[in-house]
């Protein structure tokens, strides 16, 4: 059996995005070692948590962190998740294959949304193209 790839999903406050990534990397990738950063630390996104587990993925006991905080720093793969984050990834030693996948950010595209179900629209849009993106992910 062949060791599993360990993965970053790496974006800028590890509250959203990157947690979605790496739920549905555990989700449905039995062949990743999935882990998620931010170039800062923002704490893990309610709404996120809200919507993931309508999609079936819990997230709750994940935890925003950056980089520094990670177990380890080595990786096969990289991906960053947002403009910033792949302006400001910071170095990794290996040969780790750097991969660019911007997504909106939820919290932005909801910040004028005149109702909870409105704001949740636009978390559930994310999440639905990142579960896309993870399902296909070589």
């Amino acid at each position: 059996m062949e060791p599993r790839k360990k993965v970053l999903f790496l974006c800028t406050g590890n509250s959203c995005r990157s947690q979605m990534a790496e739920g549905f990397a555990r989700a449905l990738r039995p062949d990743l070692e999935p882990y998620s950063a931010g170039v800062e630390k923002h704490g893990l996104n309610p709404l996120a948590v809200t919507v993931m587990a309508e999609a079936g993925v819990d997230i709750s006991g994940q935890w925003s962190k950056t980089v520094d905080e990670l177990p380890i720093q080595e990786f096969d793969s990289i991906v960053t998740l947002c403009g910033h984050a792949n302006e400001n990834c910071p170095y990794f030693p290996g040969n780790a294959r750097r991969i660019h996948a911007g997504f909106d950010d939820p919290p932005s595209l909801a910040r004028d949304a005149q109702s909870d179900e409105e704001a949740l629209g636009h978390y559930r849009k994310v999440r639905d193209e990142i579960k896309t993106f993870m399902a296909s992910f070589e």
